[in-house]
């Protein structure tokens, strides 16, 4: 989670945005896919952190690949929170885009930079290797900064012949942006200026109330994500309200570093393992000999 702020977004740059013909025709197989995994049903992301986690997720049946901001940047020995060198990104990035063969999204929490030029040339360097989709979220800051920033991606990515599928994250109720009776209005305008700017899809952590998820879903816009939570809606629920997809996050990154800890504490302490599920070492290993 980030926090960051942007100078005020130009009204006449929002001309130069490619309409929704433009972004189809510079669409890659893969960008393509993964929008369609956003027009029906409810896509769930099991977001990984290296090439192993996602090359395990790609292998139990996933249709796409995301990355969690938190779990990636820990793997790298950096903290959370836009602390991650869009170096060590990119480097970290490119095993994950070898390695699997579905749809990849990549977490760029507010783009590790405010300069909107700079987030752009990171979301092409990106593209590049492959990825076909991000997240950017606003975080603290202003909206007009993240709308800044989405609006120099897409004039970039129509410009380079390439598209990226944007899916803007806000924060209003994951950090409190707005009173809880003004969250919903709150998140719906932020929803209008994100989709003008060219935004994709619509990333909204911490909501979990059943009666404001079907509001937002109703009327943003764009495809709904949210994050699991607790008192989240059951499955069946959250597709007939209208949500299109559902992230992990950082849970399976934070199971499976508590798993560690204890095991790792039991063998530092008795010099042993307790019995318990492990994966067969060939089986583990043929994941990767394609």
């Amino acid at each position: 989670m980030s926090e960051s702020g942007e100078r005020p977004r130009r009204r006449d740059a929002i001309l130069l945005l490619p309409d929704a013909d433009a972004a189809c025709m510079n669409s890659t197989p893969a960008t393509e896919r993964f929008r369609h995994l956003h027009r029906d049903g409810l896509l769930l992301l099991a977001n990984a952190w290296d090439a192993g986690s996602a090359r395990l997720v790609e292998s139990l049946g996933a249709p796409a690949v995301a990355t969690t901001s938190a779990g990636l940047a820990w793997a790298q020995g950096h903290a959370d929170g836009d602390r991650l060198p869009p170096e060590r990104l990119l480097a970290a990035v490119a095993p994950i885009a070898r390695t699997v063969r579905v749809p990849l999204s990549v977490d760029l929490e507010s783009g590790y930079s405010d300069d909107p030029g700079a987030v752009a040339e990171l979301v092409l360097r990106l593209a590049g290797l492959g990825v076909c989709g991000i997240n950017l979220e606003d975080g603290a800051g202003p909206p007009e900064r993240l709308c800044a920033k989405i609006e120099r991606i897409k004039r970039a990515c129509a410009a380079a012949g390439t598209d990226v599928f944007v899916n803007a994250r806000t924060d209003v109720y994951l950090l409190g942006l707005a009173p809880a009776g003004e969250r919903v209005a709150a998140t719906l305008a932020r929803a209008a200026a994100y989709r003008e700017a060219g935004a994709d899809g619509l990333f909204v952590p911490g909501l979990s109330a059943e009666a404001e998820i079907g509001m937002i879903a109703a009327a943003a816009g764009l495809p709904l994500n949210l994050m699991l939570v607790p008192r989240l809606p059951e499955l069946e629920r959250l597709r007939a309200l209208g949500v299109r997809r559902l992230s992990a996050g950082a849970a399976l990154a934070k199971r499976v570093y508590g798993l560690l800890a204890g095991l790792g504490a039991r063998f530092l302490r008795e010099g042993r393992l307790p019995d318990g599920p492990a994966m067969d070492y060939a089986a583990l290993n043929a994941l990767f000999e394609r």
